[in-house]
């Protein structure tokens, strides 16, 4: 069996018999912008790759491909300020019903 100490997660202490944790500040973590896609079809703004599928619930699902999206894995336009800060042209992944 597991001791108290290795149950309770880092960064919260606790008093009594385990009744109250309080949270200690988080660390911020600062992610540097940098493109994704060295040289995938740099020719293009943009690189969108739609692939047709006959069993899809929606006519259309975008999926993220830059890593950046509130919503992952699904796209929600991230990739537009991502290219804007990084001159990347990474763009979502197009599922389209056939």
């Amino acid at each position: 069996m597991a001791s108290t100490t290795s149950i309770i997660q880092p960064g919260f202490s606790c008093g009594g018999a385990l009744s109250s944790f309080t949270a200690k500040p988080r660390r911020m973590v600062m992610v540097r912008a940098q493109a994704i896609n060295p040289d995938i079809k740099k020719d293009e703004a943009k690189v969108v790759d739609s692939v047709l599928v006959t069993e899809l619930s929606k006519p259309l699902t975008a999926y993220c491909r830059c890593w950046r999206s509130g919503i992952f894995p699904l796209c929600d336009g991230s990739h537009v300020k991502h290219n804007k800060e990084t001159g990347d042209n990474v763009g979502p992944l197009l599922l389209k019903k056939q």
